[in-house]
């Protein structure tokens, strides 16, 4: 009665409410249909939902997924059904329609992750732009999708969390390659120090790739005190070479530490050598008791780096390395010391290294000493080149000197006959005023400025040559 009355009333809302009383779904849709009211939708998905009319509830249901604010309650009913299949295939049928909307979206992601994860990866990267990234993470990491959780991270430029994300969840969330890559978009300097601690425990194989990556935005002294601190300096060496060419201190002495480690002697002359910033004396100290001459040579390098020769030189005695000793006296510039040496090698009767230490040190022995020791151990023929060439050295010295003044004698004797060659090409009568006509008061005609000409005895004026000299008698007048 109440159909036929709605019927011919007409109100579709409640004969549609008549026709889900009466279990008539199929006419209920139909009137609900006529009627386009969400309440009416909800009442026959409901009621279709029930009575497991799912075709029904599901045109019902693409009326109510248009509207989001009734999508959540929907999803509750069916979920407090049991029925998610159904659920996720209403869902993924209403993303074809017009009506889509970015919570149809997100709560189809939401349930694959409860339910369907293994479709959750395929649909998350088909519909990046469509989602509520933010809502579909917490779901993600509520059902451990750890994985899908680093992706979103990741395309929501949240690269701080994804880098944490995959380390703290690294047996599903790791990817090498990926991890790189988000290491270099990060903000968080402290996560990279995460990271290298992250590699060392887990990666150890893949550290170096990884400081490569990161060398430029990372402090290489706490790296390196870093690894040092786990134990495993030896795995950063090539990263630690890449770095010492800013010649920093622990870097420096870290390679250093490595190479007496590994008895790796010429490797380590020449870090010393081309990188100076590291604790110089601690390891010529440290050397210098080392089982291996080349080592303790090195400490003799030390030292006389650091200009502590006599040091050098008493060391490199004691390893017999006699050359290593005369270069150092050499290129202390310090007569004593040089001399010291060669009086060593004369009390020990080493003849040949007289001689060597003579000739490298020719610049800073005294021929006097030098010879004085030749003589009073016979060893005469061993000094004879050093005093050839000291000989040869101040006749040169004296040849030079004579030149020199010979030079100067003559030019000396240039110049005075220059002076008494000059003669004049006239003869000027002062007493004519102005001098020779035409010539105006020239200095030569007029004397020096400021001075009258010469006045002749007796206050007579004439020529030069009748001046009045002492002991002359006066001419007549």
């Amino acid at each position: 009665a109440a159909k036929i009355l709605y019927q011919s009333i007409p109100d579709n809302a409640k004969l549609a409410s008549c026709y889900v009383r009466l279990g008539e779904y199929t006419q209920a849709v139909e009137a609900a249909k006529k009627a386009n009211n969400p309440k009416t939708w909800r009442e026959i998905n409901i009621a279709c939902i029930q009575a497991k009319q799912f075709k029904c509830a599901e045109i019902a249901g693409m009326y109510i997924i248009r509207h989001p604010d009734h999508l959540e309650e929907l999803i509750a009913q069916y979920e407090k059904g049991g029925h998610f299949d159904e659920l996720m295939s209403l869902l993924d049928s209403g993303l074809g329609g017009e009506h889509a909307h970015v919570g149809m979206y997100t709560e189809l992601a939401i349930l694959y992750t409860k339910y369907k994860p293994e479709k959750l990866m395929d649909f998350i990267k088909l519909n990046t732009q469509k989602l509520n990234i933010p809502k579909l993470i917490q779901a993600c990491e509520r059902h451990y999708l750890w994985e899908h959780a680093v992706f979103l991270y990741t395309h929501y430029d949240e690269f701080d969390s994804a880098a944490n994300t995959m380390m703290a969840h690294s047996p599903v969330a790791f990817a090498h390659d990926q991890f790189q890559m988000i290491l270099q978009k990060v903000s968080n300097v402290e996560i990279y120090y995460r990271a290298i601690q992250f590699y060392l425990d887990e990666q150890p194989m893949q550290l170096i790739p990884l400081l490569n990556t990161i060398t430029s935005k990372v402090d290489h002294a706490r790296v390196v005190q870093q690894v040092r601190k786990a134990g495993h300096l030896a795995l950063i060496m090539p990263y630690m070479k890449s770095a010492q060419q800013h010649n920093i201190a622990a870097v420096n002495e870290a390679i250093n530490e490595l190479f007496v480690e590994g008895e790796q002697h010429e490797e380590l002359r020449q870090s010393i050598e081309d990188f100076d910033n590291f604790d110089q004396i601690t390891l010529a100290q440290r050397l210098e008791k080392h089982e291996l001459v080349e080592m303790r040579r090195i400490a003799a390098l030390v030292y006389k780096k650091n200009k502590r020769y006599k040091q050098s030189i008493d060391l490199s005695k004691l390893d017999k390395m006699y050359k290593d000793a005369m270069e150092t006296a050499f290129e202390s510039g310090n007569p004593e010391l040089a001399e010291s040496l060669l009086r060593y090698f004369v009390e020990s009767d080493m003849r040949e290294c007289f001689a060597a230490c003579l000739y490298t040190c020719y610049d800073l022995i005294r021929p006097d000493v030098g010879l004085e020791l030749a003589w009073r151990k016979g060893m005469l023929d061993f000094a004879m080149p050093f005093l050839l060439q000291v000989l040869r050295e101040y006749t040169g010295r004296i040849d030079a000197l004579d030149k020199k003044t010979q030079k100067k004698e003559e030019a000396e004797e240039k110049e005075k006959s220059a002076s008494n060659d000059f003669v004049p090409d006239y003869m000027v009568n002062p007493m004519m005023p102005g001098g020779m006509p035409g010539f105006g008061n020239l200095a030569l005609t007029a004397g020096p400025v400021g001075m009258a000409p010469p006045q002749p005895f007796g206050g007579v004026q004439g020529p030069p040559s009748m001046m009045m000299q002492p002991g002359m008698m006066p001419p007549r007048m």
